[in-house]
């Protein structure tokens, strides 16, 4: 039996919600171009994203700890892949359509420079006077320009719906990067943005004790730990690599239910019967429970308090910041040292957007080594 793609756009008619982003009804491509026989457009725009030279660098870019940490900690592939994995089952339990969910998470961290969101800050501000640099920004940059495959256009020419995931993700909104894709996104784009929260702040947990920078007995100042702890019989000052991995495990199905429950709440006490319904609500309607919500939020304070600025965690970034500042000198004092494919950009995207264009897409031990080579 075989399912071509009109089947597939048959099946999405009849299973999916009202307020889903059907295939059928993509805004398209910028430029035209036959669509698979086998895959709805949403299908093709992720299996082109898996295949990027972007993508695959995600493997070596730092989550929290950089690559040269440890093999066993995530890293900013793993932490895509479990955001699209908890996207997914927010998805599915919401009727929407999960290829789109899944293309968007795939692609939403596509823009992260090498050093995590300490390399991020230092590109913003070595670019403030020539435009900033923001990693959703920058993500649509890379598969609307920068990630050239085809030889009919730049790009990947994914469809509307996918860039607009990509430039409605939460932060850009506070800094106006959203550009041409006004309104609040698909419910699919907003599922993806909590997935996100959601998926770094348990796999952020494991990673703090697995490292020992996050001490077993500290849990019990976080009342979401301590309840969860409790009813899994969890000692959580005498905290296994078990007991570890079953809180862990926890920590992510109690938001995930919390989540599908507070969307679905919201979307039905909202009355929207269609994706462009969504788009023009004024609020986001991806959220969790009040009581998830605070939970959520105090977890992610004790993170921020106790893990993402602890001494050894800033060292790191310290050395990260150094090492991007030196090669950004470096380079637009002496161009001539950049590969001839980045110099043949210059005249078009100006010196410092193309030496930041090449920053953020090296990985970690790529920034290293580049530094080695230039400061001996």
């Amino acid at each position: 039996m075989l399912f071509p793609r009109e089947r597939l756009l048959e099946w999405e008619a009849e299973r999916l919600a009202p307020y889903a982003q059907r295939s059928a009804q993509t805004r398209g491509r910028e430029y035209p171009e036959p669509e698979s026989p086998y895959r709805t457009p949403y299908q093709k725009d992720r299996d082109r994203i898996l295949h990027t030279t972007a993508f695959r660098r995600l493997e070596y870019k730092t989550q929290v700890f950089p690559n040269w940490a440890g093999d066993y900690y995530r890293t900013r592939l793993t932490h895509t892949l479990e955001v699209a994995q908890v996207s997914r089952s927010i998805a599915r339990a919401l009727g929407l359509n999960e290829d789109l969910t899944e293309a968007i998470a795939l692609s939403h961290d596509l823009g992260h420079p090498p050093f995590g969101h300490a390399g991020e800050r230092v590109l913003h501000e070595l670019m403030r006077e020539h435009g900033g640099f923001e990693h959703n920004a920058q993500a649509l940059r890379l598969l609307t320009r920068l990630e050239v495959r085809y030889p009919g256009f730049p790009g990947l020419n994914l469809t509307y719906e996918v860039r607009e995931g990509v430039a409605t993700h939460e932060a850009a909104y506070a800094l106006g990067s959203k550009g041409d894709y006004p309104g609040q996104g698909t419910l699919e784009a907003q599922v993806v943005d909590l997935s996100d929260a959601i998926a770094y702040a348990a796999h952020d947990l494991d990673d703090g004790l697995r490292s020992g920078l996050l001490r077993p007995e500290e849990l019990l100042e976080v009342p979401l730990l301590q309840a969860l702890a409790q009813e899994e019989g969890l000692d959580l000052a005498r905290l296994s690599e078990l007991a570890r991995r079953i809180l862990v495990r926890e920590v992510l199905g109690y938001l995930i239910t919390h989540a599908i429950l507070a969307t679905h709440e919201r979307v039905e006490r909202a009355g929207v019967k269609s994706a462009d319904g969504v788009r023009e609500h004024p609020e986001r309607l991806a959220a969790l429970t009040p009581e998830a919500e605070k939970a959520h939020g105090e977890l992610k304070a004790f993170l921020r308090e106790r893990l993402y600025r602890h001494p050894e965690v800033l060292r790191e970034r310290r050395k990260a910041e150094a090492v991007l500042e030196g090669l950004f000198q470096a380079y637009t004092r002496y161009p001539e040292t950049l590969p001839k494919e980045v110099q043949a950009r210059i005249p078009e995207e100006g010196l410092e957007r193309a030496v930041c264009d090449y920053l953020a897409g090296m990985t970690d031990r790529f920034a290293l080594e580049a530094y080695r080579k230039l400061f001996p």
